[in-house]
Parts: C-alpha cells; sequence; structure tokens
C-alpha cells in the first residue's frame, strides 16, 4: 500500500511540475470499463477469458464426456486504463509529443496489476514522422474491427503492442510506414514456450514495409513483414552439449481496406501469415531436418490464411456484425518425422484445420458512456498433423458460444 502511496505522490508532484512548463500542453484520458462474459465450453484464452481466442479441443474422460464441454463465465475491470498525451517544444523543426498509457490487466496470472500499454516519443516535420517506443504493431495497423471482445477480432486480426522505431512519409493521399520492431508483452513461441528470447537471440528486429491511399472516408492499404528468429543456440546429444547455429526467417503479408462516414464503419483484412504467433496469430513453425551429430535442427514455417469483415452502422445505437475466418495451408516443406514417430512444431493452433468466427453486437453510445452486447459463435476444426506437408486431415468440429456485456465511462 505504501508504494501505490509514493508512486501516486510522484505522479502528482511531476504533473505539478509539468504544469509550470509553458512549453508543455498535457491531455489526460481514461475509461473505466467493466467486461462480463458467459462462454458455453473452455477455450483458447488469456486474462481469465477475458482475451478469447477461440474453443479448445474435445478431451474425453474414460466413460467418453468432454472435460472442455463446460461453461464459465466472470466479471472484471481490469481494462480500465489512464493516459496522458503530451505536445512538447519543437526540436528544430520537428513538433514533438509523447504518450504514455496504462491499464490494469496485470501479466501473466497476475491481474489487476499495473500494465505499460503505450510509451513512445513522436518527431512530426510535417510530410515525414519518427515513432520511437511501444505502440500497436504495424500489422495491427489503422484498420481494426468496432466489435466489444477484447481480442479486437484476434486470432484473425493480428494483436500485439511492441517497441519499435516506425518512420511514416505522407504526400498527399499516399502514406508509406517502415518499422523496426522487438518484442516485449507479445512474444513468439518456440522449443522454450512464448519468449522473447528467440528474437533476443537473432540479433535482427523484425521488419515491416506498407503503403496506405487515403481519400475522405476511405483507407486502403498492404504490407509485407519480415521476422527472423534463432530458436536454440545450442543441443544435447545423448549427453554432450553442442552449439548450434539455428535460424528461421519468414514473410508474411496483409492488406486492408476501411471506409468511414457519420453513418457507416465498414473495414476488412486479409493477412498471409508465417509464424505470427507473436502478433496473437495461427500457425508457428516446426522441424524439417536434424544433425544427427550435434542435433542442430532446420525449420519451416505453418502458414495461416486470415480473413475478417466488420460492418458497423449508426451513431447513438450502433448494431454491427464480425465475421473471421482462418484457414491452416500446411507447412513449405516436409516435417521431420522418422520411423512414424510425431513430427514436432511450436506455436498457436498447430493441430487446427480451420477456424471460423461470427459475432453481431449492439451498442448504445452518448458522450463519456458506451452499453453494449455482444454475441458470438465461434467453430474450431481439430484434427491430425500430416507430416508431408503440414496439413490436418480427420477433422472434427468444436463449437463456443460467447456472451460480452460492457459498460465504459470515458474521461
Amino acid at each position: 500500500m505504501k508504494k501505490y502511496i509514493l508512486i501516486s505522490l510522484c505522479l502528482l508532484t511531476a504533473a505539478g511540475s509539468f504544469a509550470q512548463n509553458k512549453d508543455f500542453k498535457f491531455k489526460f484520458y481514461g475509461q473505466i470499463r467493466t467486461d462480463f462474459y458467459y462462454n458455453s465450453r473452455a477455450n483458447e484464452e488469456t486474462v481469465d477469458g477475458l482475451f478469447y481466442m477461440y474453443p479448445k479441443d474435445k478431451v474425453r474422460d474414460p466413460d467418453g464426456n468432454d472435460l472442455n464441454s463446460t461453461p464459465n463465465s466472470n466479471f472484471y475491470t481490469l481494462y480500465s486504463r489512464l493516459g496522458v498525451d503530451v505536445a512538447g517544444p519543437k526540436l528544430g523543426t520537428a513538433k514533438t509529443s509523447a504518450k504514455v498509457e496504462v491499464d490494469f490487466r496485470g501479466t501473466g496470472t497476475s491481474y489487476s496489476v499495473i500494465r505499460l500499454r503505450h510509451a513512445y516519443l513522436n518527431l512530426d516535420w510535417g510530410k515525414s514522422a519518427l515513432l520511437l517506443g511501444q505502440n500497436w504493431h504495424p500489422l495491427f495497423g489503422d484498420v481494426s474491427p468496432q466489435i466489444l471482445n477484447l481480442s479486437v477480432g484476434a486470432p484473425f486480426q493480428p494483436f500485439s503492442r511492441a517497441p519499435q522505431i516506425r518512420y511514416r512519409y505522407t504526400n498527399k493521399n499516399v502514406q508509406l510506414t517502415g518499422a523496426a520492431v522487438w518484442q516485449s508483452q507479445y512474444t513468439s513461441q518456440g522449443p522454450e514456450g512464448k519468449t522473447h528470447k528467440y528474437l533476443k537471440q537473432s540479433c535482427i528486429p523484425e521488419f515491416y514495409v506498407g503503403a496506405d491511399y487515403k481519400n475522405g472516408g476511405l483507407l486502403a492499404g498492404v504490407g509485407i513483414e519480415l521476422l527472423s528468429l534463432k530458436p536454440r543456440t545450442e543441443s544435447i546429444v545423448n549427453t554432450d552439449k553442442y552449439k548450434v547455429d539455428e535460424r528461421i526467417t519468414t514473410l508474411s503479408y496483409e492488406a486492408h481496406v476501411k471506409y468511414t462516414n457519420k453513418d457507416w464503419f465498414i473495414a476488412a483484412k486479409s493477412v498471409l501469415g508465417s509464424n505470427l504467433t507473436q502478433a496473437s496469430g495461427l500457425g508457428g513453425f516446426g522441424i524439417k531436418s536434424v544433425n544427427e551429430q550435434t542435433g542442430e535442427q532446420e525449420y519451416t514455417p505453418i502458414r495461416f490464411s486470415s480473413s475478417w469483415l466488420n460492418v458497423v452502422y449508426g451513431k447513438k445505437w450502433k448494431p454491427g456484425i464480425f465475421v473471421g475466418y482462418a484457414k491452416n495451408l500446411g507447412t513449405s516443406d516436409a516435417l521431420y518425422a522418422p520411423d512414424g514417430t510425431d513430427a514436432q512444431v511450436y506455436g498457436t493452433g498447430t493441430n487446427l484445420d480451420q477456424l471460423v468466427t461470427a459475432g453481431a453486437e449492439l451498442t448504445y453510445n452518448v458522450p463519456h458512456w458506451k452499453f453494449g452486447l455482444e454475441y458470438t459463435l465461434s467453430s474450431a476444426w481439430y484434427g491430425s498433423l500430416n507430416a508431408s506437408n503440414g496439413k490436418i486431415r480427420d477433422t472434427h468440429a468444436v463449437c463456443n458460444n460467447r456472451i460480452v456485456a460492457v459498460a465504459m465511462f470515458m474521461f
């Protein structure tokens, strides 16, 4: 308790000090958000179900009962948040600004703990701008669904906030973006689970380049992402430890479009992803060969195609629909499975063939307030892995019904 009091006093003191500097302008903002959810079965999720992905596969007990066919629900205020936008003095000819934003989502299984959402500075020269710090991943971009589920369309929509260096150039209706991206809270899957270690060992950041066209309420664009990871730096063969030089490098592609006017919001995005687990995507990678002497491994990516469409209408009363579809396209090369052994893969949803989600919502919106109700039906097709091409065969469907109710006060 003393720690939080000290932090609060420091923030108030800093705010008072800043207010005396006429070269800075501050805009404080935030929200109180309450979320109630209900699911008809167990799901792949984080934050105790607030960040929902897709239904889990059936797991049978000795009597044939599905252990995952158990309803669950809860009520949280973890996504309440506080933030401040700062406009600073010019640096040469550049306008300066910054943002710091936190919520109470916590990390891992620690909830109601302060978490950093955004923290960045920006230099704006008019046509060009340089951003340094943590912000939305470029694959999330300027086109994302308007839905109540806090996953904001994941795993169909890439979802991540990441430390980055981003440069943007704008000339009339065209905007070009280039970014170098690292990992912090959202990390890649691999031999040791989810960790930023694979990118750290790589010494090469994730790269993104994209182009957008903007004209009135229309925005359309494309982007390419490159990710290069080192899954391991050593291996063990029998009792001997070997230094290995392993790397997997992948390319992913995305296209997006959005149209908005005073009544309509229509948006869509399609992603051809290879190993985008750091952006809450499906897929990953698998082992395609092993050096029997040193244990050094070569890898091949699991490719997923993911698309979504979101349509919302209205001002005060806003009905909306969301549809998402993802398909496992298999691996680039055959997986390593000698003598009938199971192939080794790392990732998210690696036993999924396809995933379909359809949702409808209705929100009531007035200044500073939002109330909403959303229903979502998700169907996941599970099966067994075909090592020859990385695709999923002998599939069966599993469905989840989800209801979300939200009340928000924004200030």
